[in-house]
């Protein structure tokens, strides 16, 4: 791997590092934890790392919750 990779690699990391962060923010601002909630490591291997939040899973009044604020979300049709 070159240094032009192992730079490409880290920042496409750093990035969803920051995405996780904002998520878990915005959904603590709602009320909501998702405990698993964190970087899929599988996806942050190799120079060619394309990284995936894993969302994880969570009990049945957390996924209520989170369904709860998405459909205050949604834009009528």
């Amino acid at each position: 791997m070159t240094d032009k990779e192992r730079e490409a690699a880290m920042d496409g990391i750093r990035q969803a590092e920051a995405v996780w962060e904002e998520l878990a923010a915005a959904l603590s601002g709602a009320g909501i934890t998702l405990p698993s909630l964190g970087l899929d490591a599988p996806t942050l291997a190799g120079y060619m790392a394309v990284p995936l939040i894993d969302l994880g899973r969570c009990n049945l009044d957390t996924a209520r919750r989170l369904a709860a604020v998405l459909r205050a979300c949604e834009t009528p049709r």
